[in-house]
């Protein structure tokens, strides 16, 4: 429960920041890029398991090996120390000069690097109320009463995501076990291709998120895996398979389903207006976890103990259409943000000309110009 806190608050913090603080056209792979470093974390542990487990004994070696997540935790309190706030942040809490001096040291960075940094066009200057805080009802007001679309869209391009990860990724020892009699110490380097797999996606595809677009790569990517997932299926349960080309069957799978997993967290980002971005990841973060317990469960009465191939047939058929369900959401109602400022993309609830709605406060009004936009 502890670790769920402080995951999902990172998920919202580091995502909310990434948006707010780099620019627009490169957006979209840089956040993908990072939230795809989460299997380089599952490829340090899987080298790390293999280590202490195999070297040690197994006293000593799985208690070492647990001390990992601990010691990576305590880097995250040094690392934290040394990110600046953002400037958008800063604003909404009307701190314009805390703003104004981020802005203006970003400037002063880009312009000794020799960077380009045309002048700001004031027409696209904005005005807002700043609040201090925006309270459960009026998140929820703003997530499914103004943008109903966009919510149902997040929430299934998550919950799909984290229903199929939950149910292969959680259960793929018991499949290596039961259906292909690996034996315990060697299935952390079958875990050791499937997370390069989920890395090397992110990494590799994440611009084209940037230049050919969101709609067309979520969805794309999505369906993709889906399909691959049908064909995999089919060769399980056939017997087609055997330990190593089931693994880099999941290999292939998840190159393309990381990359359009990380882009669900970009879209719940980035589709919102600032005063709700970082809740909104947390709060389809929450429930997609919900729908991941089920497909873990789910997966795991179907693997039993080996016997019979074809009821794990049938949940990978689940998983698939789960999937391609998600790329048909993201086809029709995904939103081409791809080269866009977050106040185009959603405008600020505070916003005065042009606002979604007005929220009260009785702070002066703040004049921004979208610079790090």
């Amino acid at each position: 429960m502890l670790a769920g806190s402080g995951i999902g608050g990172e998920y919202a913090a580091i995502n909310s920041a990434i948006d707010e603080m780099i620019p627009a056209r490169h957006r979209g792979r840089i956040d993908i890029a990072v939230n795809g470093t989460y299997w380089c974390g599952a490829l340090i542990g899987t080298v790390a398991t293999l280590y202490f487990l195999n070297k040690l004994s197994a006293n000593l070696g799985w208690r070492l090996a647990f001390l990992i997540g601990p010691v990576l935790g305590l880097v995250i309190i040094y690392v934290r120390r040394s990110l600046p706030e953002s400037p958008r942040w800063q604003i909404m809490h009307g701190r314009e000069r805390e703003a104004e001096a981020g802005i203006a040291e970003i400037e002063r960075e880009v312009q000794a690097t020799h960077g380009s940094l045309p002048p700001v066009d004031e027409s696209k200057a904005i005005e807002i109320h700043p609040i201090d805080r925006l309270s459960y009802v009026a998140l929820l007001r703003a997530l499914f009463s103004q943008y109903p679309g966009r919510s149902t869209l997040t929430a299934a391009l998550m919950i799909t995501q984290s229903f199929l990860y939950n149910a292969i990724f959680f259960t793929y020892g018991l499949v290596l076990k039961f259906f292909f009699h690996v034996s315990a110490n060697d299935v952390g380097y079958y875990f050791f291709a499937f997370a390069a797999g989920n890395l090397l996606g992110p990494l590799t595809i994440g611009r084209l998120f940037d230049t050919v677009g969101r709609r067309k790569m979520i969805s794309g990517t999505y369906i993709l895996s889906g399909l691959l997932l049908i064909v995999t299926a089919i060769l399980f349960k056939h017997g087609d398979l055997n330990a190593t080309t089931q693994t880099l069957a999941w290999t292939i799978i998840f190159f393309f389903a990381s990359a359009g997993a990380s882009a669900g967290y970009l879209t719940a980002s980035e589709v919102f207006p600032l005063e709700v971005r970082a809740q909104a990841i947390a709060v389809f973060f929450a429930i997609a976890q919900c729908f991941g317990f089920i497909g873990t469960h789910l997966y795991g009465h179907l693997i039993g103990t080996g016997n019979d191939p074809n009821k794990l047939f049938v949940g990978y058929l689940i998983g698939a259409g789960a999937m391609i369900i998600g790329g048909l959401f993201a086809a029709v109602l995904g939103v081409n943000a791809e080269g866009k400022p977050l106040e185009e993309i959603a405008a600020p609830l505070s916003m005065v000309r042009g606002a979604v709605q007005q929220v009260r406060s009785k702070e002066p009004l703040v004049r921004r110009r979208p610079r790090t936009s």
